[in-house]
């Protein structure tokens, strides 16, 4: 299978930058898979779980946002946060949808809308991180 450059860069640090074989991006259009040789790309990411494959072995990322740019250099994503799952502190997660949960009685309108949508995707990851899928 045909390699590709790919670099998952957040704010606090370079979190992965090598030769890939396949990355699983959550989109916020809808995910997708970059491949060796896809065609030139830029999208939003949502909060969501990044999976990369090299050599037949997955690493899981969770993301919170940001951008992806697919170039003819390779793959760059830009995430607001990036945190492998060895990294994260699950219980602090779990506390952290509580937040959000016990927070939305403050928000009205649009900026309701945004907190839900936004806590709706941290549950997403939370059940993908308990299912046995990720074991």
């Amino acid at each position: 299978m045909a390699t590709f450059h790919f670099d998952l860069v957040s704010p606090e640090k370079l979190a992965f930058s090598g030769e890939v074989d396949q990355v699983d991006i959550p989109g916020v259009e809808g995910d997708f898979g970059v491949l060796a040789g896809h065609a030139p790309v830029v999208a939003a990411i949502r909060p969501g779980i990044l999976t990369i494959t090299t050599g037949g072995k997955h690493e899981k990322v969770i993301v919170l946002g940001g951008l992806a740019e697919v170039s003819e250099k390779g793959l760059t994503v830009l995430a607001d946060v990036a945190t492998s799952l060895a990294e994260l502190d699950r219980a602090q997660f779990a506390e952290t949808i509580a937040e959000m949960e016990e927070s939305l009685k403050e928000h009205e309108g649009g900026e309701l809308d945004h907190a839900i949508e936004r806590l709706d995707h941290y549950k997403s990851i939370q059940q993908q991180l308990t299912s046995t899928a990720m074991h």
